[in-house]
């Protein structure tokens, strides 16, 4: 039995390093969310005692099983090789680099803003909960220099351009760097880009 929390997510594909690597992503992004994986819609429902908020689920997967999906659209995100569109229902393009994944699920969050289709219950990888439709601003554990640095990180800038915009020496901006890694407890890039839009430093388009 899996086990319960207080939001459960679903991955079905039955390709299965793609399915992990997803996992891992939103489990990074969520990580006080039971975020389950199925190879099979068969395996999605023997698990019947089990409450999904979303079902990401493979476009081959889908289109067998369009009525289920379908009777939860609102809930449903297609996973799709390129730009395949599906009507009525939201796609992620999984043959992405870790970063433009991230970068698409934080779209499909903030579309989601809406009463047809409800958002993803993001959290911060710190632990700072940001339930469904509505993000709570954590104190900021970042310094205001940091944040901008921060958002220019995000935004793909490197040392030097960073340096040149703020008028500071590319030494000082690698010690920002450090200390805004170690304060976000980030492994990668792509922690950094949650931070920034999960509170509101910039906008997912701006990126």
């Amino acid at each position: 039995m899996i086990p319960q929390r207080d939001f459960s997510i679903a991955i079905i594909d039955p390709n299965v390093l793609s399915g992990l690597g997803l996992q891992q992503i939103l489990s990074d992004m969520m990580p006080k969310v039971e975020i389950c994986t199925f190879l099979s819609f068969d395996e999605l429902q023997a698990c019947s005692e089990q409450t999904f908020v979303h079902y990401f689920v493979a476009s081959r997967i889908y289109f067998e099983h369009a009525l289920f999906f379908r009777n939860n659209a609102s809930r449903s995100i297609v996973l799709v090789n390129g730009d395949l569109q599906v009507q009525g229902v939201p796609t992620l393009n999984v043959c992405q680099d870790q970063k433009s994944l991230v970068k698409s699920i934080m779209r499909l969050h903030h579309q989601g803003h809406s009463p047809h289709h409800p958002g993803m219950p993001l959290e911060m990888p710190h632990g700072n909960p940001a339930v469904m439709t509505q993000i709570q601003m954590p104190t900021p554990l970042l310094s205001p220099r940091e944040q901008e640095v921060a958002i220019m990180l995000a935004k793909g800038l490197i040392n030097k351009e960073i340096a040149d915009r703020l008028n500071i020496s590319t030494t000082t901006v690698i010690t920002h760097r450090k200390n805004i890694m170690e304060k976000l407890r980030a492994r990668s890039m792509v922690d950094i880009i949650i931070h920034v839009v999960v509170n509101g430093l910039v906008d997912v388009g701006e990126l």
